[in-house]
């Protein structure tokens, strides 16, 4: 048999079950401690009734006249006779027997004193030197009823306040069990952006060290993301200045040279640095998006900052291949201005980068919140889609790129709240890449209006 999981469980089960075999070890032990009783007063009533019946006999054997029959004792009513007795001269006939007695019950007397038969338990006693004896009997049958009815008796609460005591038990434990409940929940919603300590307070002192040490851990393994999320954003910021002057001394070295070998180095040379640079940028990206503070008090509308992003990208690209699709109202949530602003980066820089290069990249946002990122391109297998939200990976495309920005869009979205959806063939099409990503986001009706024409959040 394999035991529960759960804590709550096994205490349950195991406190029920022990009640229970104490409750039937008690039962038992009673029982026959009864029916010890029992057989005890039985065997007394047995004494008493012979030793009381036979001066009766006697004296009613003499006063009326031996003509050598039996007499039969009448009885006044109807009733269930379970002490019949038979009284019998030294010769053995009978002289005297109860109206129930059935002589094959009663063997012949040898002494006086207790015998048990297959059926019944008898008294003999004897009168004037053994001249007259009596034997009572009783069926055993009446002795066991006895004893099955008091089992039964005894038995018969455990049935019924078993159930009702596992129930108690399972409700008593799982009220103790409330703070080990409420500590298992808040470490389940810590991650990588929430690691303060969880608290303590109501936790029994068998589990406070065991709660103790996961704070510690939570606290280490804050230092710890906190250093490398520190790390990568200041070396990646370290590496703007010197790349960015190695580039600037590559591209006069490539304009004063007058030597086509030099020249082509020197645009390999500018072409790493390039990749260098866009790497760093995307590595402090990617540090933001693991920070905090990726939601603001004040709403922002989503559609203003989307549409900055998409012209920027626009005039940078020397093209105008996105079409954009806004909500009519504006597009209020408390995602960051700058989080939000790095996310649709990454997914229109990765449309534009990866996608046909001749085909429209079309961009919607809804007033839900939810943009809509669909480029024409092959169709991606389900295996590649599954891993495009790592870091570094790249798909099976040739265009320039980290393989970060799906990576760091993800991030951002688990950050917020959010979701992000990867899809290929985009709907409704044969062809190309969808990327949904759903923000949360504050509607245009929870916002009031101020006596200059901007939104406000109404609970301010």
């Amino acid at each position: 048999m394999r035991l529960p999981s759960s804590l709550q469980a096994r205490l349950a089960l195991a406190i029920g079950l022990g009640v229970a075999v104490l409750w039937v070890v008690t039962s038992l032990i009673t029982a026959a401690t009864i029916r010890s009783e029992i057989d005890e007063v039985f065997d007394s009533a047995l004494q008493e009734t012979a030793q009381r019946i036979l001066p009766l006999a006697v004296q009613d054997i003499f006063e009326r006249e031996d003509d050598g029959t039996e007499q039969l004792i009448t009885t006044l009513r109807e009733h269930d006779e379970f002490l019949t007795y038979v009284v019998r001269n030294k010769a053995g006939r009978v002289l005297l027997r109860s109206h129930d007695a059935d002589i094959r019950d009663f063997p012949p007397y040898s002494e006086i004193g207790f015998v048990q038969t297959a059926t019944h338990r008898l008294y003999y006693d004897a009168a004037l030197g053994d001249e007259f004896n009596i034997a009572i009997a009783e069926p055993l049958d009446h002795r066991a009823e006895v004893s099955r009815e008091t089992l039964m008796a005894l038995g018969l609460p455990l049935f019924i306040l078993l159930p009702l005591t596992l129930g108690g038990i399972w409700v008593l434990v799982r009220l103790m069990l409330r703070p080990l409940r409420g500590f298992r929940a808040g470490v389940a919603s810590r991650d990588g952006n929430d690691l303060t300590p969880v608290d303590t307070g109501d936790l029994p002192d068998e589990i406070t060290p065991v709660a103790e040490a996961v704070n510690a851990l939570l606290a280490r393994l804050q230092r710890t993301l906190a250093a490398e999320r520190s790390f990568t954003a200041n070396a990646a910021h370290e590496l703007r200045t010197p790349v960015a002057a190695a580039l600037a001394q590559t591209q006069r070295l490539g304009a004063e040279t007058g030597e086509e070998g030099t020249r082509k180095r020197a645009d390999d040379i500018e072409a790493s640095l390039k990749r260098l640079n866009r790497l760093s940028e995307k590595l402090m990206q990617m540090a933001r998006a693991e920070g905090a503070n990726l939601l603001s008090d004040t709403p922002h509308d989503l559609a203003v900052v989307l549409r900055m992003v998409a012209d920027d990208l626009a005039h940078a690209d020397n093209g105008n291949r996105l079409m954009l699709d806004l909500p009519p109202e504006p597009v209020m949530s408390r995602v960051d201005a700058d989080a939000f602003a790095i996310a649709t980066r990454n997914l229109l820089e990765n449309a534009l980068r990866h996608g046909d290069e001749n085909a429209p990249v079309n961009v919607t946002l809804k007033q839900d919140g939810t943009l809509y990122v669909v480029n024409a391109g092959p169709v991606v297998a389900p295996e590649v889609l599954g891993v495009l939200t790592q870091r570094f990976a790249r798909g099976d495309s040739s265009a320039k790129g980290s393989g970060l920005g799906l990576a760091i869009v993800n991030t951002i979205a688990n950050g917020i709240g959010g979701k992000l959806d990867i899809s290929s063939p985009a709907t409704g099409r044969n062809d190309g890449v969808q990327v949904i990503l759903h923000l949360p986001q504050l509607s245009f009706s929870d916002l009031g209006t101020d006596t200059d024409g901007s939104y406000r959040d109404k609970e301010q």
